[in-house]
């Protein structure tokens, strides 16, 4: 979804597929940073 949405607005430039692209990009570091934190809690015990 990020990938397209960003395709999108650099093609047409709409303002509503950037901010698509800006909440999907938010939530996709929401959960990457979820994962690190889950990889590093797992390699302390």
């Amino acid at each position: 979804m990020r990938d397209f949405s960003w395709k999108y607005f650099a093609m047409t430039g709409d303002v509503d597929a950037y901010l698509l692209y800006k909440e999907a990009s938010s939530a996709y570091e929401e959960e990457a940073a979820a994962a690190e934190e889950l990889i590093l809690e797992a390699e302390a015990e």
